[in-house]
């Protein structure tokens, strides 16, 4: 599977964005699928992951109740709804793919393109 994240920009304190990741494929709906960020001074850090079906989702401490995923396994996409969001959450935002339930990046594969967020105090 190919992936492809879009949405990210550049946004105040307490704003919103809707991050996008468009997959390519057929297999999409056989995948957990994860939101990592990244920033130079950071190694990558899991956000939140979804399950196959949509039925489990789990997230970073830091951004539960103020981030949802998503995923329309129709449209072959997944998404990341981002409230409240804080100076904190400045990063380049990843999709991934994965055939388990994980929180590590070493459990993920068919890295995308980055998105990148910036989120001004």
């Amino acid at each position: 599977v190919q992936l492809q994240a879009s949405g990210g920009g550049l946004v105040q304190a307490g704003g919103s964005l809707r991050l996008s990741c468009t997959a390519s494929g057929r297999t999409f709906s056989s995948y957990n699928m994860g939101w990592f960020r990244q920033t130079p001074e950071k190694e990558r850090e899991f956000v939140a992951g979804i399950s196959r079906s949509g039925v489990t989702t789990y997230y970073l401490h830091s951004v539960k109740g103020r981030f949802t995923i998503s995923r329309d396994n129709l449209e072959k996409m997944v998404f990341l709804q981002m409230n409240s969001l804080k100076p904190d959450d400045t990063a380049v935002y990843h999709c991934a793919a994965s055939s388990g339930i994980s929180r590590s990046p070493v459990s993920y594969h068919s890295w995308g393109q980055g998105t990148q967020v910036t989120v001004s105090s």
